[in-house]
């Protein structure tokens, strides 16, 4: 296999003008919008990983009968890229993304990208695109790196023996824009993310895509996110939507353990990290939905949140269930929750120290 790679690098001549990229950084919302450029690299049997580039942002042309589109084989990675006080561009944690992508990639039976090489694809990216970094407070440029079978043919014997690695990019806003707002979560007892032996600790589309009913059942229960539960007893608390969920008694946080159902997001690793340092005892453990609402009732348990790359921390205000409802605390973000979302925040965007190098320069 490759492992040293250099990047051909074709720059768009039909990039976006100053007024056209600055009309969308003053609103640049979520995954809409995406920058001038890409990344692509191909892998075979036969040659590895080769043909690294990077090439004006544009569509694919791929047969129809290309296996991604049939079997689904593909993942991908989610980080961002924060412009600093002094107007560097860092990212956060790529290498911990470099190791989950292959760990995923591992599960999907596809090849995995030397971490060097994933790292080195997103600084070129971010370093030509660095324009689209936005400067204004608490927006970022999001990164999407992933690797998708480009074998054309319905064979089902086998995984594929072609595949592409890419990287695309798009400017976002500040998850919460007028500030942080708690969340209303549905407790899914009819539908199941995922199961021991499965790819739950993936970060692979079809964990995303079998979400999306029990989500939609979230909201017609005129709540905002789905909160999933274990596949044998639907009890064991899991995950909420995407994100990882954090339970706060008192000094302490837990956090469901990673039992390979759950995917172990970095955010979450961050947070256990800083926990710490606060003088909070953090731990991974397990917690059952009806030990959430005694616990809430009694008032020993005072916060829950989630977490994750998008919204960073989010705080839960309500649950509900067939058969159930509560509040969490008093319904509004608590001491905990606000401190962990401003020391993460902080690091990342550069207000606070970096004590444990998560911070990696760009350019």
């Amino acid at each position: 296999m490759t492992t040293q790679l250099s990047f051909d690098v074709q720059l768009n001549q039909q990039a976006r003008t100053v007024a056209e990229r600055e009309q969308v950084l003053a609103s640049p919302g979520f995954g809409q919008t995406f920058t001038d450029h890409m990344i692509s690299i191909d892998w075979t049997d036969e040659r590895g990983w080769h043909g690294a580039r990077l090439e004006p942002y544009g569509p694919l042309l791929l047969d129809p009968a290309t296996s991604v589109f049939h079997y689904a084989q593909e993942l991908f990675e989610g980080l961002k890229a924060y412009r600093q006080p002094n107007g560097s561009i860092v990212a956060f944690r790529p290498y911990a993304n470099a190791a989950r992508f292959n760990t995923s990639a591992a599960r999907m039976a596809m090849p995995e990208l030397p971490e060097e090489t994933f790292v080195e694809s997103l600084e070129l990216l971010v370093r030509t695109d660095k324009d689209w970094v936005p400067s204004t407070e608490g927006h970022s440029l999001y990164l999407r790196p992933f690797m998708i079978a480009t074998q054309a043919g319905l064979g089902v014997n086998h995984p594929s023996r072609n595949y592409r690695y890419m990287v695309i990019a798009s400017p976002a806003a500040s998850y919460f824009s007028g500030g942080v707002q708690p969340v209303s979560v549905w407790l899914s007892t009819e539908y199941t993310r995922a199961a021991p032996g499965g790819t739950g600790f993936a970060k692979c589309g079809g964990n995303y895509a079998a979400a999306f009913l029990a989500q939609r059942q979230a909201v017609e229960e005129g709540c905002d996110q789905v909160v999933w539960l274990d596949a044998f007893e639907h009890r064991w608390v899991e995950e909420m939507g995407g994100m990882n969920l954090f339970f706060v008694f008192g000094d302490r946080l837990v956090t469901p353990a990673l039992t390979g159902t759950l995917l172990p997001g970095i955010t979450r690793d961050s947070i256990l990290t800083l926990a710490g340092d606060l003088g909070l005892k953090a731990e991974e453990g397990k917690i059952s939905i009806e030990e959430w609402q005694a616990g809430c009732e009694s008032g020993e348990l005072t916060e829950v949140f989630a977490c994750g790359t998008a919204a960073v921390v989010t705080p839960v205000g309500t649950v509900k269930g067939a058969d159930r409802s509560w509040t969490v605390g008093d319904g509004t973000p608590g001491p905990v929750t606000l401190k962990l979302r401003e020391e993460l925040v902080g690091i990342q965007f550069g207000a606070r120290p970096d004590t444990h190098n998560w911070v990696h320069k760009i350019c």
